[in-house]
């Protein structure tokens, strides 16, 4: 487990995860996952397009997520 990857569900987070927040945690698992901090101009587009699916799979499994005692999913409110 990347250490600089931090958990985006309440309670550990208690207010719902950004966009930001999102992309943060994907940038540094593409990262981790490639082992390139910034890659090379021949690999920008496909790390671009791995931290973009990274992210909007993180999104769907903190909006799928049920916390118990908090709801139904991250946006219920």
């Amino acid at each position: 487990m990347c250490r600089s990857i931090k958990t985006l569900r309440p309670p550990v987070l208690p207010e719902e995860a950004t966009e930001a927040d999102i992309r943060a945690a994907a940038l540094q698992y593409v990262r981790k996952v490639s082992g390139f901090r910034a890659p090379a101009a021949h690999n920008q587009e496909v790390f671009d397009r791995a931290v973009e699916a990274v992210a909007q799979a993180t999104a769907e499994l903190l909006d799928g997520l049920e916390v118990r005692g908090a709801g139904a999913g991250r946006r219920a409110g």
